[in-house]
């Protein structure tokens, strides 16, 4: 290939020979994706093809136990991490996002810890656990992003345990919509299903139904259909508080 087939990305950069590292340099949310802590140069050394896999609600994305082959980033949509306690009963740990990396496990070559749903319609990119081991040797930058990343995971899972299963139903309730507003697409959010709630949250279905049309009463969101909400922040943000105050 000749340098006059080449278009640089940027002015002043090197020009990326490799196709799946262009991929990466131009992805829309590069900066908070596991690859943004690469420069170009660095870019330039994947080999591998980053495989990218749409989701449709309610589809898996992994299984629990499964060998943990990939991690992935979340390019578009909610996926919820899930898993069966020793009841039975299918509770979901926590929620990953635009740019949340899921099953960092198989970078260690451990099976998936939970099994991995879409919400919505999502988008990910498929990272094999070869290309990242690679990459980690020689990016000391990669290496500790990861282990931010980890511990970030770690983080929300403190989170859902001390914040959304434990405490009163309302408060419960309320730190959920907060969780979900970090998700929003536009100004609508995705609203989970009763059910969902039930296994968010530690409650029965008829609670969760209970305290949300409560909270619709107060205020704090509307839902315009079945699958989506409205939230009203300064109201949620005043409800806490306000909860807090009682508390």
């Amino acid at each position: 290939m000749s340098a006059a087939n080449v278009i640089p990305l940027l002015a002043g950069t090197p020009a990326l020979f490799n196709p799946q590292a262009r991929v990466c340099a131009e992805c829309g949310i590069r900066k908070h994706a596991l690859f943004g802590a690469l420069d170009l140069t660095a870019l330039d050394q994947i080999h591998v093809q980053i495989a990218t896999i749409r989701l449709a609600p309610g589809q898996l994305l992994y299984s629990a136990q499964a060998p943990g082959q990939a991690a992935y980033t979340v390019r578009s949509g909610v996926v919820r991490l899930e898993r069966l306690n020793e009841r039975g009963e299918r509770r979901i740990l926590r929620l990953g996002g635009r740019g949340d990396t899921l099953g960092m496990e198989a970078m260690l070559g451990q099976s998936y810890a939970a099994d991995a749903v879409a919400c919505t319609e999502v988008e990910v990119c498929r990272l094999p656990r070869s290309l990242v081991d690679e990459l980690t040797r020689d990016q000391v930058e990669l290496a500790r992003d990861m282990m931010r990343r980890w511990q970030r995971a770690l983080d929300d899972a403190d989170e859902w345990l001390t914040e959304l299963c434990a405490g009163p139903a309302r408060h419960r309730m309320l730190r959920l919509l907060l969780k979900l507003s970090e998700y929003a697409d536009g100004q609508a959010v995705w609203l989970p299903s009763r059910l969902e709630m039930s296994a968010m949250l530690d409650m029965t279905i008829e609670t969760a139904s209970r305290t949300l049309a409560q909270l619709k009463r107060e205020g704090v969101l509307e839902a315009p259909d079945q699958k989506h909400a409205l939230i009203h922040m300064d109201v949620l943000l005043d409800a806490l508080r306000r909860d807090a105050a009682e508390a």
